[in-house]
């Protein structure tokens, strides 16, 4: 059974979208080993960052992220300047992988500015699921659903459409 990892920056305080995902993750439960992780994001005192506050933060987000990533994983970094791709397309990738003995699929949702180039360079692949921006709770709950169907698709499974 594969592993999927979802590493994600911040906690989610919204308890709709908390309860929501709970329940993708006892779906999730008959197809895969299924985990968030959740690192801490850098605050700031000020709405008005800076560059340079921005990019430390970044890179302090990053070290963090880098550590909770499980040794010889398929790392999928989720960011605007990834690739898209459509719901099956996204559960052949996940499929393809498991089919090439990859056993652990980890996607990286960074903060609110985004991922540190460390992070980006770590990535096997970058994805984007969209040139909008998502709060990063929904982001989370959206890659719960699309992890769900992806594997629904892959076992001929119905699921809405």
């Amino acid at each position: 059974m594969i592993s999927i990892k979802i590493i994600a920056v911040g906690k989610i305080r919204d308890k709709n979208i908390t309860a929501c995902i709970s329940e993708y993750e006892k779906r999730l439960s008959g197809f895969c080993d299924f985990e968030i992780i959740e690192t801490n994001e850098q605050r700031f005192g000020t709405d008005n960052a800076s560059q340079a506050e921005i990019e430390s933060a970044l890179n302090k987000e990053s070290v963090d992220i880098l550590k909770k990533i499980p040794p010889r994983s398929h790392v999928i970094a989720l960011c605007v300047e990834g690739r898209q791709t459509d719901s099956l397309g996204f559960s052949k990738l996940i499929t393809d992988c498991a089919l090439n003995g990859i056993s652990c699929i980890a996607f990286i949702i960074g903060s609110s500015y985004g991922l540190a180039n460390a992070v980006k360079s770590r990535a096997d692949m970058k994805l984007s699921f969209s040139a909008m921006t998502f709060p990063h709770g929904l982001m989370r709950l959206i890659l719960c659903e699309q992890i769900f169907r992806a594997f629904k698709i892959s076992t001929g499974e119905t699921y809405h459409k």
